[in-house]
């Protein structure tokens, strides 16, 4: 099977939400990683942690 073909990512035009999942994964020393080779090359306790963070932030965000 042929794999999937990754597209580029442009930094200007994400939501706001995607920002702050970028956001977190720089704070945690993991967006070269992810640029380099996408969000699948992260563990599942990793992306776990940018899930559980960007999670918190949000309802951080709605308590305001």
């Amino acid at each position: 099977m042929a794999g999937k073909k990754q597209k580029e990512i442009k930094l200007n035009e994400l939501t706001q939400e995607e920002k702050m999942k970028y956001e977190i994964a720089e704070e945690l020393g993991l967006l070269d990683r992810v640029m380099a080779d996408g969000w699948r090359s992260l563990s599942s306790k990793e992306t776990g942690r940018i899930g559980g963070l960007l999670a918190r932030r949000k309802r951080a965000a709605g308590q305001k």
